[in-house]
């Protein structure tokens, strides 16, 4: 993410004088590898879901649209991501600032693209009506509403929480003859949603040789280097981006790759737990899923998709 925070030479001093200790000290007094808290609520409408990992927070919107599919698939439904990231989200920026605020929006969608599109996290086979004609268009739109750093971890939660949690309305095709049923006549059908990538991110001190988990935007505005995997309870890495900085060793890669594998676990727990509270508020069960069904530490190799 882009260093958009003025850091005086007071607080650069110390926090880069805390990450020589040994151990090194995070200014929060987390360990090296702890996330902050995660906190997962949903609203009343099916595809709504608001996500704080400490201080940051975002929101997550899904919707669908019934639109034409794209020439060179036919017979497939289409995922859009897109972010913006709340004027008040980051404040003490200027008109100047407003290029590096739109860089960030771009590497979150972008990222969120990648995990989950690209991933095939989502069947969008199931979303064709008519193959050529009607497919589902379903866009996922996520808000940053407060930016303490880490944006993309939040961001990413926020989005497959909202995606798990939402349901699309139901179609009956005869011929060519298409019906959406509203709510009311037929129940919504949820996304067929595989499997579930989160991001994890990782800030680099001294060289790459301290690595932080989840940093703050303090965090972020002193670190050398930044790196993004997205994992899922199944161990395999589903996308990764390393922002420039200082370079990192394939071992350094590792590393981060395992421990993110075994954080989407935690993770994915809090979605479930939340996901559950809202279902059994609602008088509905929660429908079956492999991906809670792996919500263990089960440890192994991180692995590539597709390998």
């Amino acid at each position: 993410m882009v260093k958009d925070l003025l850091v005086s030479t007071s607080e650069r001093d110390l926090v880069v004088a805390a990450l020589q200790q040994h151990p090194p000290v995070r200014v929060d007094r987390r360990a090296t590898t702890a996330l902050r808290p995660v906190q997962i609520t949903y609203g009343p409408d099916f595809g709504y879901a608001q996500v704080s990992l400490g201080k940051t927070r975002c929101a997550a919107t899904v919707s669908a649209t019934v639109t034409a599919p794209r020439a060179d698939h036919p017979s497939d439904g289409i995922l859009l991501f897109n972010t913006e990231i709340a004027p008040m989200a980051q404040p003490g920026l200027g008109s100047a600032d407003t290029s590096r605020v739109n860089e960030d929006e771009v590497f979150v969608s972008r990222m969120l693209d990648k995990a989950l599109r690209l991933s095939r996290a989502i069947d969008t086979e199931g979303l064709c009506i008519l193959a050529g004609q009607q497919v589902w268009t379903v866009r996922v739109d996520v808000r940053v509403l407060d930016n303490d750093g880490n944006v993309m971890d939040c961001a990413s939660l926020a989005a497959v929480a909202a995606l798990l949690h939402f349901r699309r309305p139901d179609v009956s095709v005869t011929g060519e003859d298409v019906t959406i049923h509203p709510a009311d006549e037929k129940s919504p059908v949820p996304l067929t949603v595989y499997h579930a990538p989160l991001c994890t991110s990782f800030a680099f001190f001294d060289q790459g040789r301290v690595t932080l988990l989840d940093p703050t935007r303090l965090e972020e505005a002193l670190q050398d280097g930044h790196l993004t995997v997205a994992t899922n309870v199944h161990r395999e890495l589903c996308a990764m981006a390393h922002a420039g900085g200082a370079p990192l060793a394939p071992d350094q890669v590792l590393q981060c790759a395992q421990l993110a594998a075994s954080k989407v676990h935690d993770l994915t727990r809090a979605i479930h737990t939340a996901l559950k509270a809202d279902y059994d508020a609602r008088g509905i069960s929660l429908h079956a899923s492999n991906i809670f069904d792996k919500i263990q530490e089960d440890g192994g190799d991180v692995v590539m998709m597709g390998m």
